[in-house]
């Protein structure tokens, strides 16, 4: 029997992570024949993108009327169920796993990180909403380890765009840095970054990589713009805009990445791009500690020389393998989907 879908995350914000996600997402449930729903902030581009159907997340009746008729509500992923961002964030998506609930349809957790919880409301919605949820799958294993406090038994999962199919790297001249706007960067790191890659890449082309327009564009901006003031014939562009796909390819046909957001940082991986992570987020740092990546926290006295002398003695090909081992696991998730 067909099932009908509906998918609840941050879609449709032209954030690269989460519509790689969506996209590993619906690529499994075109193979099991569903029919499928996304609620998404831009609905005419998800339904022409990805060929589904789509309800603009803010539409309430829309949203009753594609949660009333399906059989299992996709909750993820990504962090949608923590209060830092907003209580009223926590609030909407915890809203959608309750309709679902109300209608007696199966509701999947689907790779979430969870938390933090600050607020004792929070924690209490998200723990009787999630205590009632049929499959709940976690990416990491704080989120799982919180959750059994609870008595929440979490299956922990790899991060789903593991799964994609990527091209091999076919490096060209050219270094790719990823940066986006964070409360803890601050200029005195990003000009001593500048001068670490002026001095290393004097002769590469430089691409600012933009994954998330109200994130990446301005501190990209300000950082191409401390490039020239070092070395005005330095090779710069900006790349936005661009689909996830083509995102992905520009990736593979780099020399080296450097990179803060998880999914620059893994998509670099599994391409076989040598690549320096900058810590921003505890799931980054165990990312380039599983895969033995140099790490560089964000401090103007970091040793930038030794992680730049580690990344050129990375091999492609043991990013490769250890890409391999973060195979996703769909046998559960599909026992709800057949």
């Amino acid at each position: 029997m067909t099932k009908n879908v509906v998918i609840s995350g941050y879609y449709g914000y032209d954030n690269f992570g989460d519509e790689a996600i969506l996209s590993v997402i619906i690529d499994h449930l075109h193979m099991l024949r569903a029919n499928i729903t996304v609620l998404s902030h831009d609905p005419g581009k998800t339904s022409y993108y990805y060929q589904v159907n789509s309800v603009k997340n803010f539409n309430l009746l829309g949203i009753i009327f594609a949660i009333k008729n399906c059989d299992v509500l996709i909750s993820g992923g990504g962090s949608l169920l923590q209060d830092v961002t907003s209580l009223k964030s926590l609030l909407y998506y915890s809203f959608v796993i309750w309709l679902a609930k109300l209608f007696n349809k199966q509701v999947i957790i689907f790779a979430q990180g969870i938390g933090p919880l600050q607020r004792q409301i929070s924690q209490n919605i998200v723990r009787n909403l999630l205590s009632r949820c049929e499959l709940v799958t976690v990416r990491d294993p704080k989120s799982a380890d919180f959750l059994a406090s609870w008595g929440i038994n979490a299956g922990l999962v790899s991060d789903p765009v593991f799964s994609l199919d990527l091209p091999r790297s076919n490096p060209e001249p050219v270094v790719g840095i990823q940066l986006r706007a964070f409360k803890t960067i601050n200029d005195a790191f990003l000009q001593r970054l500048a001068e670490v890659v002026v001095r290393e890449f004097p002769d590469k082309k430089i691409e600012l990589y933009v994954f998330q327009n109200a994130l990446d564009m301005r501190i990209s901006q300000v950082f191409e713009k401390m490039l020239k003031q070092l070395y005005p014939e330095i090779q710069t562009e900006i790349i936005h805009s661009i689909s996830k796909n083509d995102f992905i390819i520009k990736i593979s046909q780099l020399e080296y990445m450097i990179a803060m957001r998880f999914h620059a940082v893994l998509v670099a991986i599994k391409t076989g791009v040598p690549t320096i992570a900058i810590n921003y987020d505890a799931k980054v740092a165990k990312l380039a500690y599983e895969a033995c990546l140099p790490l560089l926290t964000i401090a103007y006295d970091e040793d930038f020389d030794s992680a730049f002398a580690r990344l050129k003695e990375l091999q492609p090909e043991d990013l490769l393998n250890y890409a391999k081992t973060k195979t996703f696991d769909w046998t559960e998730f599909d026992k709800f989907l057949r």
